[in-house]
């Protein structure tokens, strides 16, 4: 598992460098230098963080609930792995859309949108918290229902890969199949857009599917992607690491220092623009 994810560096790098070249000689600003390296910050950090301790915690959670599965299964089948990567997908799916409704999970998750870029190095600004926070939760049905939590993380590890390469503005819209089922890079400007007509859209991970199955769907207006405009309602301006993965769990803690009772502390943590109470309202 650690061997895909380390090869895969050599990919990200490639591709990195690809439309760095791309945007020189188009004369384009994809980049700026604080972000780009806020954003590798952010990733360095993910590793360590997440890389040692978040898939430590995660395979001794899914352990746990691995010892009271109903069903048995066999990974020497074919559609074992199918379901897997579906599974997988699924959950991930709704962790994703419920990190953009609830604060609580927002909090981790509004790390990867505080680029006001979208490039190959945002998919490098990763949260260091989900972990911490308990997403994990969202993947326990799994190991229930008999899947190995070393094939978990693994896929989880391989979804996460696969949506490297669609944090671009370089990449056009793809065939129609593809783009109907799979998650591109088009569908995703749509999720990272600031845009009121595009916010909490296209959570997908690896299907863009389930997004159409569920109800939240859009498609990428052919207007042109240098429309779109990336980032959170109020902007942090700030390069800096810490900041950048704190800030909103700063934000938190000062409201829950304020509230009452346990319905407005129950408000804090899973309501975005509460009356009396500001926060941040999630973005795509």
């Amino acid at each position: 598992m650690e061997k895909v994810s380390f090869y895969a560096i050599f990919g990200y790098a490639l591709f990195f460098l690809i439309e760095v070249a791309i945007s020189v000689r188009q004369n384009r600003e994809l980049y700026t230098f604080k972000d780009t390296l806020s954003n590798i910050a952010m990733g360095v950090g993910s590793l360590v963080v997440v890389g040692l301790i978040g898939k430590t915690l995660n395979f001794f959670v899914y352990n746990f609930f691995y010892q009271f599965r109903f069903i048995e299964l066999s990974a020497t089948v074919w559609w074992y792995w199918a379901l897997l990567c579906v599974g997988e997908d699924f959950s991930k799916y709704w962790f994703h859309r419920i990190c953009h409704n609830i604060r609580y999970f927002w909090a981790s998750h509004v790390v990867h949108h505080s680029s006001q870029k979208l490039n190959f190095s945002t998919a490098f600004r990763q949260s260091w918290t989900y972990e911490l926070s308990g997403a994990q939760i969202f993947w326990c049905w799994m190991p229930l229902v008999g899947f190995s939590p070393i094939h978990i993380l693994f896929m989880q590890s391989v979804n996460l890969i696969y949506q490297f390469w669609i944090h671009t503005e370089t990449i056009g819209k793809l065939p129609r199949w593809f783009e109907y089922f799979f998650n591109t890079p088009s569908h995703h400007r749509v999720h990272h857009s600031s845009e009121p007509k595009y916010i909490n859209k296209n959570f997908g991970g690896v299907l863009i599917f389930w997004d159409r199955l569920f109800g939240t769907f859009r498609a990428e207006d052919n207007t042109g992607i240098d429309k779109h405009h990336y980032g959170i309602t109020e902007n942090i301006k700030s390069h800096n690491p810490l900041r950048i993965a704190t800030h909103e769990w700063g934000a938190i803690f000062k409201d829950l220092g304020r509230v009452r009772s346990f319905r407005e502390a129950k408000a804090v943590l899973t309501s975005f623009n509460k009356d009396g109470i500001a926060a941040d309202e999630p973005q795509q």
